[in-house]
């Protein structure tokens, strides 16, 4: 989120006859230097002032895969499933505070063991200060499999009520039951599943947090390879009504306004060790707290969160996403600490050297080439960032969101969740980001904006310059309605192999679409299950490989924007009929070499 946005400024021209005529007088010497300052500017604008452009002429390559481009856009109409009857509730009745327009987390996974995908959705409350009768609640729908959702809150015991934000899934006792995680304005939630009834073990487990702080985003993964899920949790900024109130923020000079977070003080995450039927916050001993160095207080403000082995050592690393602040880079160490990096690696800032209003995240393999790319979706007026990893050095990224093709068309839209997936299967990752304002009313102030906005999906070409094409709305189907877009997630709904997607909108219905691709491309679904390294496989990397292709895949349901995608994997195949070769590279540090008999399916495997 930015400061306060102004209205477009006007200037107005005039000239009188006398001015003219001297204007005529000197015409041809006006020319002579209107064409010398034309060519100045010009060739500024050509020179390679950017630090991403100097590192990409000189060290970007075209990757080997582009012997096989597809030259046509796919045409892939996502059309909208059965309306479940959630409305997303944000408190708003009139004040304008923070917490109404950050919310909307969903959870894309298997509650019950049926081997479907079913849906969770954070919810709000009515502030305390509010004497309405409403009564949301966290809340919970079943799949059938076939992408039929019935509510079942009330019997899975997640009819609970507090001002939910973001949420995260594991299993954190490895029983084979996927457990749920909600962070919160006020204290957060952690309930163990059991057999698809939950209970709530926040107290037990000790992952309440502050009760005053407001946390964001949330993820599980093993940062220390023992066995079991550990959990990283995003605070945002230092909050409270009052404090909202006496800014008095407004747009126009009259109405009040949702303010920016950089009148908010920044805040430390939490991360919490699993140890064994409780968490111990490991938080400042591990080294994710960061200080201000001007200020010597926490500089965090913090929504996203994913986790990513950068430098190929089986440890997972973390990637913050901070609003207004430069991001952070977590390098894991191997023993139990970590080192903030995130402005030598290039992901602090933008090509600039700025900061953005970063919201949502992921990180994917993009090129097929093993390099990472890290997208991170940012306000209006900001370009999406895409960081990619530099050949020869594992820790240096640089910004090529221009170069790409994703920089110009997404610079308008306010974006918040952004996640990597292989809509049309022809086995490249494409990229979707939701978008949406805060304001309902910032197409007056800004005729640029809008209140509601079209998601976006951009199709992977496998071309190195220019990667990314933004489908065109009529190819999108309901996919392009304009919602007032958070939070987003992805998984199979209908078990029929491509990933649907749910997309959250504040104080509004979820928008849940199914994928209608019919381009005869094939895929292969993939269910780990860990044994010496956690069950639920988090940080294992699938390498599936055919005819010199290489497309590599890591389980990590922690991706876009306070949400969780679905657990499986699925790799799009294109024409092949069959995998030539796939390996399990296991967080324990074991591979396993994988025989794959048909595709089309889904195959379960089992660390040995």
């Amino acid at each position: 989120m930015n400061d306060q946005l102004d209205p477009n400024e006007t200037k107005e021209e005039g000239a009188d006859d006398a001015v003219i005529g001297v204007a005529f007088k000197y015409s041809f010497l006006v020319i002579v230097l209107l064409a010398f300052v034309i060519g100045i500017v010009w060739f500024s604008m050509r020179a390679d002032t950017p630090i991403e452009e100097v590192i990409e002429r000189s060290t970007i390559e075209a990757p080997k895969e582009l012997d096989q481009v597809r030259s046509e856009m796919p045409h892939v109409p996502f059309q909208e499933m059965e309306p479940l009857g959630f409305t997303h509730f944000n408190g708003a009745r009139g004040e304008k505070l923070l917490p109404e327009t950050m919310g909307a987390g969903v959870a894309v996974f298997d509650y019950d063991g049926d081997g479907v995908q079913d849906l969770f959705f954070a919810n709000g409350i009515p502030w305390p200060h509010d004497k309405s009768s409403e009564k949301p609640t966290q809340t919970l729908y079943r799949n059938d499999g076939n992408g039929n959702f019935s509510d079942v809150t009330r019997a899975a015991g997640l009819d609970k009520r507090f001002f939910g934000q973001g949420v995260a899934v594991g299993d954190i006792d490895n029983d084979g039951d996927a457990d749920l995680f909600v962070s919160a304005l006020g204290e957060n939630h952690l309930y163990l599943n059991q057999n698809g009834v939950f209970t709530d073990v926040t107290k037990a487990y000790g992952a309440s947090g502050d009760e005053h702080a407001w946390s964001s985003g949330a993820g599980f993964f093993d940062y220390d390879n023992d066995g079991d899920l550990d959990l990283f949790v995003c605070n945002y900024v230092v909050w409270s009504r009052k404090l909202d109130r006496d800014q008095n923020f407004t747009l126009n000079g009259t109405d009040r306004a949702y303010g920016p977070p950089t009148s908010y003080g920044g805040t430390d995450s939490y991360l919490y060790r699993n140890d064994g039927g409780k968490f111990s916050d490991v938080s400042a001993e591990a080294g994710v707290h960061v200080a201000n160095p001007a200020t010597g207080n926490a500089m965090g403000k913090s929504l996203a969160v994913t986790f990513a082995d950068i430098d190929g050592d089986r440890y997972l690393d973390i990637l913050v996403a901070n609003d207004t602040v430069q991001n952070f880079v977590f390098k894991n160490l191997g023993d139990g600490r970590f080192e903030e990096i995130g402005t030598e690696a290039g992901l602090a800032f933008d090509s600039m050297g700025s900061a953005t209003g970063a919201m949502g995240m992921d990180a994917a393999d993009v090129a097929n080439d093993g390099r990472l790319a890290v997208g991170i979706a940012n306000f209006a007026n900001e370009s999406t960032s895409l960081y990619v990893q530099q050949p020869g050095d594992q820790w240096m990224f640089a910004d090529m969101a221009n170069r790409q093709g994703i920089g110009s068309p997404s610079r308008l839209k306010l974006s918040f969740s952004l996640f990597f997936f292989d809509y049309d299967l022809d086995g490249r990752l494409d990229m979707l980001q939701a978008n949406g304002h805060l304001e309902d009313e910032i197409n007056a102030i800004q005729p640029s904006q809008h209140y509601r906005q079209a998601a976006q999906l951009f199709w992977n070409t496998g071309v190195g310059k220019s990667r990314f094409v933004a489908v065109p709305g009529d190819k999108l189907g309901e996919l392009g309605r304009p919602i007032v877009g958070r939070g987003g997630a992805f998984g199979d709904f209908d078990g029929d192999g491509d990933l649907d997607i749910v997309l959250t909108q504040v104080a509004g219905p979820p928008l849940l679409v199914r994928n209608g691709q019919a381009q005869d491309n094939h895929w292969l679904r993939l269910n780990l299950v860990g044994t010496a390294s956690n069950r639920d496989a988090i940080g294992a990397i699938a390498i599936l490989e055919n005819d010199g292709h290489v497309q590599r895949h890591v389980v990590m349901p922690t991706r876009g924007y306070l949400s969780s995608v679905e657990r499986i994997l699925t790799f799009g195949l294109g024409k092949n009929t069959s995998v030539a070769k796939l390996t399990i590279q296991w967080p324990d540090g074991s591979d396993q070499v994988v025989s794959v008999n048909g595709i089309d399916s889904l195959l379960e495997i089992v660390q040995p």
